[in-house]
């Protein structure tokens, strides 16, 4: 069966802007204080421009997924299908719960300019519109009890993997300002919300693998492992996990290495090279991190081991 690029490219599309709508405002409001947000971060122009291209690739979705299931091409746009996906399954109801929050979020995002009450309502938008493409993958496919746990473990996936993404966002957006707005009060602000993150990232990752574990014993099944490296699911999931054992690393050398260094060539007066040494590492983590979004996206359109029995 060949691969339905098209689709796949606009899920890896709604991944990475839902997750970096959701992180990021997540990250402003966590990790930078009320008063420095707007200077720190162009949030304003991120957060709506993320918003409103979720809402267009959303749309598109629409139209690919109502296509594929009709078996019809996407264009001439097959009205009909659209509105028996829309009124007939919960991926359509998960789909306008998404545009609903979408418009939301983008309506806050506006007049939020760093205040924390209409940030955190940006906040709980993006968190549902990106917990609505649970019902998009393999986390809506089981029913009963264990289909409400597979769903509960998809949602706590995605929003922590958004939340590590954002984080990942803004603290590029912070290292990588022009050095001629850098000042001592930027490098201080930095340093803050890099060992802000370190501690919010370990509830990130622990979250990220205990759901990990729930999904891979529901798709793949123990007994399923030693074939992994024979399938195209397998061979996808095997180079997440890589990646993602990539981005351990980085994040734990980022904290304990880098971030520490960072601090004390702040207080020295000498932060270029340790700066310098800090976007490469973001940068290596951001790669890893869009990567992965891509496997996810690859690895939703195809069967997982344990429903190919």
């Amino acid at each position: 069966m060949d691969a339905d690029w098209p689709l796949i490219g606009v899920r890896f599309a709604l991944y990475a802007t839902l997750s970096g709508l959701f992180g990021l405002s997540a990250f402003s409001l966590y990790g930078l204080k009320a008063g420095a947000r707007a200077d720190a971060l162009a949030l304003r122009p991120w957060l709506v421009g993320t918003g409103l291209l979720g809402l267009l690739f959303s749309g598109i979705a629409l139209v690919l997924l109502a296509a594929t299931m009709a078996g019809a091409p996407a264009w001439p746009i097959d009205r009909e299908a659209i509105g028996m996906l829309l009124t007939g399954s919960a991926t359509g109801t998960a789909w306008e719960a998404r545009m609903v929050a979408l418009i939301v979020a983008v309506i806050a995002a506006l007049i939020a300019a760093g205040r924390t009450a209409p940030l955190g309502l940006v906040v709980l938008a993006a968190g549902i519109a990106l917990a609505t493409l649970a019902w998009t993958g393999h986390g809506a496919m089981d029913e009963g009890a264990t289909g409400w746990v597979h769903l509960l473990a998809d949602i706590l996936h995605l929003l922590s993997a958004g939340a590590w993404l954002g984080a990942l966002l803004g603290l590029t957006l912070l290292v990588v300002r022009p050095a001629a707005r850098v000042d001592v009060a930027h490098l201080r602000l930095t340093h803050r919300a890099l060992h802000g993150f370190g501690m919010v990232g370990t509830i990130v990752v622990g979250t990220i693998v205990v759901t990990g574990l729930v999904n891979g014993w529901l798709l793949v099944g123990a007994s399923n492992l030693p074939r992994l490296p024979t399938s195209l699911y397998g061979q996808l999931l095997l180079a997440k996990l890589a990646l993602f054992g990539a981005m351990l690393g980085l994040a734990s050398l980022n904290r304990f290495r880098l971030t520490p260094a960072f601090e004390r060539s702040v207080a020295a007066r000498d932060h270029r090279a340790a700066l310098g040494t800090l976007r490469r590492s973001l940068a290596i983590e951001a790669s890893c991190a869009v990567t992965i979004l891509a496997l996810v996206a690859w690895l939703g359109m195809l069967e997982p081991p344990a429903t190919a029995m």
